[in-house]
């Protein structure tokens, strides 16, 4: 089965060809990353064709798509998530959407097994994070949520997280006191393990609903003052 994965709902700009056997771990063939959280949208396309151009694949070849869902930043996350819904539309392929921080976990959990709970937390802006909390095999067991690090860090005990991943962790490690691993941002296979069995399974994906997880800034306008002269 061959996939493409992409995800904007961190910084980097994530797209990846990737093969999923009936067993065993996904495969990368090609993998472009720029980490540029105003770029989204210009970057991403073209990232999709340098990846299947080094895989020498063309996006007829794809079976699905798998895409990060978030939680993220609004105007970041929707440009990955139309983008794979479009291109899923047009060559009438699947469209898989992934919680970004799941797949953050599982491949964090790879690089250093460990016995204990892992915390992924990603950048909100805002001196914020998105955050989730996972257990050994990567199953999540808190989150996602979006808090202040500090609020973050009143929790933990209570999590029995004893190491992080994900860039937000990196970022503010002096407040949540945690050791970081690797990485701070999805990779294609991990967006795609995380897929794996509904992928395999050919099961229905869910529906492409991005994590924001805050309010929209902007509201409907309210009714008009009334102006009356005196």
């Amino acid at each position: 089965m061959l996939v493409l994965a992409v995800d904007t709902a961190t910084p980097a700009v994530t797209a990846g060809v990737v093969t999923l056997a009936e067993t065993g771990p996904p495969r990368t063939l090609a993998t472009r990353v720029t980490r540029d959280a105003k770029a989204h949208g210009e970057l991403l396309m073209p990232h999709v064709r340098d990846a299947l151009a080094e895989a020498g694949r063309r996006l007829a070849d794809l079976d699905a798509v798998v895409c990060g869902a978030g939680p993220g930043p609004f105007t970041g996350l929707r440009a990955g998530m139309v983008t794979a819904a479009a291109l899923g539309q047009a060559l009438d392929r699947p469209v898989y959407p992934v919680v970004t921080l799941d797949a953050i976990a599982l491949d964090a959990l790879d690089a250093d097994p460990g016995d204990q709970p892992l915390l992924v937390a990603t950048d909100a802006r805002r001196r914020e994070v998105y955050w989730a909390a996972y257990d050994p095999a990567g199953r999540r067991l808190d989150g996602p949520h979006v808090q202040a690090p500090a609020e973050v860090a009143g929790r933990l005990a209570e999590l029995g997280v004893t190491r992080a991943a994900g860039e937000g962790a990196r970022r503010y490690a002096d407040v949540l006191g945690l050791p970081v691993l690797a990485p701070d941002h999805p990779t294609p296979a991990a967006l795609v393990a995380v897929a794996a069995a509904d992928l395999r399974s050919g099961a229905q994906p869910g529906p492409l609903t991005p994590l924001y997880l805050r309010r929209p800034d902007a509201v409907e306008p309210g009714a008009r003052k009334r102006v009356t002269r005196v």
